[in-house]
């Protein structure tokens, strides 16, 4: 595996508004539903979503928060994420964030992490993990989104990576398998307050 940089991710975007045609795949639309299935119809406080890519997470799970932070890391990203959630006017915002940074709020009652993980290096990925927990609210619901196979621009193989995230964060979680297919899994996972 060869990691993709965030130079490669902005060229990947300046190329296509869809490179990976989420708005438009059958199997995206199913594994989106997924993600909203294992958020729950809401309405959620504020929400979180890591790496919105372009946006196409994030039209649809804005209308289930009353205040929606979606970030991603590229200049071209955030832009397309900003068109995807305008109609959502200022409930819903595109922020330029790399993880592991500080992130935008220091409470949210959901979050939603989807095509990011594989791309963190460990201690990147264990530093966010304990971020999220940081600020996720108790009996808050994260929602964890993944391949299941490998890709050559992964940073860490895909497997193990939830498991590996929900360790690092420090915290008990109910964990719930939303939809899983031979390429990707879908689990809503509950903060746990016993």
């Amino acid at each position: 595996m060869r990691p993709i940089t965030l130079a490669g991710f902005e060229a990947t975007f300046a190329a296509s508004d869809d490179p990976w045609r989420t708005f438009t795949d059958r199997d995206e639309r199913v594994k989106r539903h997924a993600i909203l299935h294992g958020l729950g119809a809401g309405p959620w406080g504020r929400v979180l979503e890591l790496a919105a890519g372009n946006g196409s997470n994030s039209a649809a799970i804005a209308p289930r928060a009353l205040r929606l932070d979606a970030t991603e890391a590229t200049a071209g990203g955030s832009a397309l994420v900003a068109r995807a959630i305008r109609a959502r006017g200022r409930r819903a915002r595109a922020l330029r964030l790399a993880v592991p940074a500080r992130l935008p709020r220091e409470r949210y009652d959901a979050v939603v992490i989807a095509e990011l993980l594989y791309y963190l290096a460990p201690g990147a990925m264990a530093r966010t993990a304990r971020d999220v927990a940081r600020v996720l609210a108790p009996g808050g619901m994260l929602v964890l989104a993944h391949h299941r196979i490998d890709f050559h621009d992964f940073a860490q193989h895909a497997a193990p990576l939830h498991r590996a995230f929900l360790a690092a964060t420090g915290r008990r979680w109910r964990v719930r398998v939303v939809r899983r297919n031979a390429r990707w899994v879908v689990l809503a996972c509950i903060l746990r307050t016993d």
